[in-house]
């Protein structure tokens, strides 16, 4: 993906990170889309962007249900879009995403962001996606929210299964990763059975 492809996506700089990276980005951020689990405080990162304009979700990064944990909810992903038409109102330069580790709810929500200025651009969506986070691996539940918000007939959700086939196969340390978190469903049927374990978030 080239940048001048990239840049057509989004007519502003987009990062997604971690919370233990968000002191890499400071300087030009002009605002942050940040999202952690229920009840959890501002990251201390967010002392690197005095100046940001934040706005911040708080919801679990799960695809199954979970006893006392909430699947994300089509007003979550809802209120993401909101942000998104506030931000083409809006003087951006540099949008950061995050969330607590940079891979699932974040990418996620940068893909939603692209989605909605980009109809029929999914190929390219996920190319730029895989560019900026090359360890990307979206929150399914929240693709199908804004497949259906959006409008795209499945477009969203069927672009997000071939990324996943491609980050699978090229990264074998992200399939550890969401084995790890007990998502290995979501793998390819090659890798599906690399194991599980207890929910982290991503």
């Amino acid at each position: 993906m080239s940048p001048v492809v990239a840049r057509r996506l989004l007519p502003f700089r987009l990062s997604i990170c971690g919370v233990a990276e968000l002191h890499h980005f400071a300087g030009d951020v002009t605002h942050i889309l940040g999202i952690l689990d229920p009840g959890t405080p501002p990251p201390e990162g967010y002392t690197h962007h005095p100046a940001a304009r934040r706005n911040e979700f708080r919801f679990y990064d799960i695809v199954t249900p979970s006893e006392g944990r909430d699947l994300p909810g089509e007003r979550d992903v809802a209120a993401i879009l909101e942000v998104g038409e506030r931000l083409a109102a809006d003087r951006v330069d540099h949008l950061l995403v995050h969330c607590f580790a940079g891979v699932s709810r974040s990418t996620a929500a940068a893909v939603s962001l692209m989605a909605q200025r980009n109809p029929g651009r999914e190929t390219d969506i996920f190319a730029t996606l895989a560019e900026i986070r090359p360890q990307a691996w979206p929150n399914t539940v929240m693709i199908r929210h804004a497949d259906r918000l959006l409008g795209r007939g499945g477009a969203l959700v069927e672009a997000l299964r071939l990324h996943h086939i491609a980050t699978a196969h090229r990264y074998p340390e992200v399939r550890t990763l969401i084995s790890s978190v007990g998502r290995g469903h979501e793998l390819p049927a090659e890798y599906a059975a690399e194991g599980s374990g207890p929910h982290e978030p991503v």
